[in-house]
């Protein structure tokens, strides 16, 4: 794992600007994560080879379109911990802020955590919802991050509160999702966003593009998003 994760770094161009420990860190994760994986429902990705390239590789794309040195991020509904954690472990002046609605994942997190001797992350058990009307939470974060497979008008409405005014929230999505940015360009305006660019990517060692929807928190979010989740399924903005 730590040699494919070595070169897919270079071929993102970040050989040069990450931790020289960071492919071993990375690799000793997607171990971790493997072993855990045996007795806990954290990933469907298996093999070794597929975790390097489809989990960290695809989560380090991230630094090519976001300035993450210095700042802060929350990572929504991070689940096995991506993308926050591998950005945490590339850029180590990053704080980074897990937070899950499954304690069981938290958890094993923050004993990921403490084995992986990270520092200035906190793992977070809370619906997204819930912690977003959180004066402690609410807009006070450079990044916020998601990859969830949700449409971008839900997520939009669970991570920019999140986001201070002149921040961003970074979507992880697939290359087709043209029409669902179209759909929810008046859910991000309604916000406080706008989006910025869309920033398609080959996860190296694949055939995989992806894609990340950069957008910018322009204004503040009213106090009444983000709404009850059952209200945000069932009546997107």
């Amino acid at each position: 794992m730590e040699e494919l994760i070595y070169s897919g770094l270079g071929k993102l161009g970040l050989a040069g600007s990450v931790p020289e420990n960071s492919p071993s860190l990375l690799a000793r994760y997607g171990e971790l994560l493997l072993e855990k994986n045996k007795v806990m429902n954290l990933t469907a990705i298996t093999e070794p080879e597929d975790v390097a390239s489809l989990h960290m590789l695809d989560c380090a794309a991230l630094l090519n379109c976001a300035q993450l040195e210095g700042k802060s991020l929350i990572d929504v509904g991070t689940g096995a911990g991506f993308p926050g954690l591998p950005l945490k472990i590339l850029v180590p002046s990053l704080e980074v802020t897990l937070l899950d609605s499954l304690n069981k994942r938290i958890e094993w997190l923050a004993e990921l955590c403490k084995a992986l001797e990270l520092d200035k992350i906190r793992t977070l058990h809370g619906r997204a919802e819930e912690a977003g009307q959180s004066p402690a939470l609410r807009e006070q974060f450079d990044f916020a991050a998601a990859r969830a497979v949700a449409d971008l008008r839900l997520l939009c409405e669970l991570c920019l509160p999140f986001v201070k005014v002149g921040g961003h929230f970074l979507a992880m999505k697939g290359p087709d999702s043209g029409e669902e940015v179209r759909r929810a360009l008046s859910a991000v305006e309604t916000l406080g966003g706008q989006v910025e660019r869309c920033y398609d990517y080959q996860i190296p060692h694949t055939d995989v593009t992806h894609r990340v929807i950069l957008i910018e928190k322009t204004a503040h979010t009213s106090d009444k998003y983000p709404r009850r989740w059952a209200k945000i399924q069932n009546a997107p903005l």
